[in-house]
């Protein structure tokens, strides 16, 4: 009987405790997101007492609805008025990992893709937990830079019928797990925009999963006919998750073929950063600029074949004098260079400084006597 009697207290104290606690999620609805960001928390009590309470999490995939994590924070006090939390007023907090896709870090980053965090207050009443609180919010992570374009460029026009592409990844790369690419090459049609010819035309050729950031025009597919115009994109996955396309992208190949004149002038600039900037070798000869500010009267060279686990291919020094340098470094004979392979030039000065080049190796065309 006493028991009884007791039910309507308690459930008259959790409807009273779950009116004066209210609860405000604060995550950003697109970008970047840490596992910390998901307790920023706005907890607001209008009760006069203090409140003990904790915040439940459960985190799913909002396209599957498959779970992904659960966490629960610590005991939290609450008095009269608003509480901001975030992860040091909450931790330690227990988790539970249901999906190998969350970064099981303190400051873990979230992969890409549609989420929906929901998260319950949960009281202690009369020694009873109640729920008393509860709110649901999706957000998006997505790269801060999207994938770029790199060559050929747009609106370039090409003496080749098998041209390489090559890209710059979406931004950062962390947010991924199974990152990879799908090229798409398409005639244009007259009157027809590059956009509208890459959702309307069949197809030329299509890569699929790409893991590297270039690919090659095979020989084996369709012959690429001179005069006409050409579109390609590359659409951006996260296994097999959609996660991003680039702009759309055209060139067009030379009625006549024409012999490649040699430019002397034309030299690439070595770079102290390593970039994700990749040029054509364009035959046995790699010609390229290196600014010598300690003015040394040597420094090695280096290639390395990024394709195969940055094996060296050769090792060599070169003479330099102080200031500029315009070299012209010989990639046949017993270099060993692969056709359409990816390679990084590195030359060490004596301050043990990195100057790089990436490139993708080119066989000079065959030509006639």
């Amino acid at each position: 009987m006493r028991y009884l009697l007791w039910l309507p207290l308690m459930f008259g104290m959790a409807l009273q405790v779950k009116g004066q606690v209210s609860m405000t999620v604060q995550l950003p609805p697109a970008g970047i997101l840490q596992k910390t960001q998901l307790w920023n928390i706005v907890l607001v009590s209008v009760s006069e007492r203090p409140e003990n309470v904790r915040v439940m999490l459960r985190l799913s995939d909002l396209r599957t609805n498959q779970p992904l994590l659960t966490g629960i924070s610590r005991n939290i006090t609450l008095n009269k008025g608003a509480r901001l939390l975030q992860m040091q007023d909450v931790e330690p907090v227990q988790y539970e990992y249901i999906s190998r896709i969350v970064d099981p870090g303190v400051n873990g980053f979230f992969t890409a893709g549609n989420y929906l965090a929901c998260y319950s207050i949960v009281a202690e009443v009369a020694d009873k937990k109640a729920t008393v609180g509860e709110d649901c919010v999706s957000f998006t992570v997505e790269p801060a830079s999207p994938a770029l374009l790199n060559m050929p460029a747009n609106g370039s026009i090409l003496e080749t019928t098998l041209p390489q592409f090559s890209w710059l990844p979406p931004a950062p790369v962390s947010i991924f797990n199974d990152l990879n690419y799908d090229l798409t090459l398409v005639e244009m049609k007259p009157s027809q925009s590059a956009a509208e010819a890459v959702q309307q035309n069949i197809p030329v050729y299509r890569s699929n999963y790409n893991k590297y950031l270039f690919a090659n025009y095979p020989a084996s597919a369709p012959r690429l006919d001179t005069g006409k115009q050409y579109a390609w994109t590359i659409t951006v996955r996260n296994g097999a998750q959609l996660a991003g396309q680039t702009e759309v992208w055209t060139f067009r190949l030379k009625g006549l073929p024409m012999k490649q004149a040699e430019n002397e002038s034309a030299y690439l600039q070595l770079k102290k950063e390593l970039d994700a900037s990749i040029v054509t070798s364009g035959g046995n000869t790699l010609h390229f600029n290196y600014r010598n500010e300690p003015g040394d009267s040597v420094v090695t060279c280096e290639v390395l074949a990024l394709d195969n686990n940055s094996v060296l291919v050769f090792k060599n020094t070169l003479a330099v004098r102080p200031g500029e340098n315009l070299i012209r470094l010989p990639l046949g004979g017993k270099t060993h260079l692969e056709e359409g392979r990816h390679y990084l030039l590195r030359l060490t000065n004596s301050r043990r400084e990195y100057w790089y080049l990436q490139f993708i190796y080119s066989k000079p065309e065959n030509r006639g006597n």
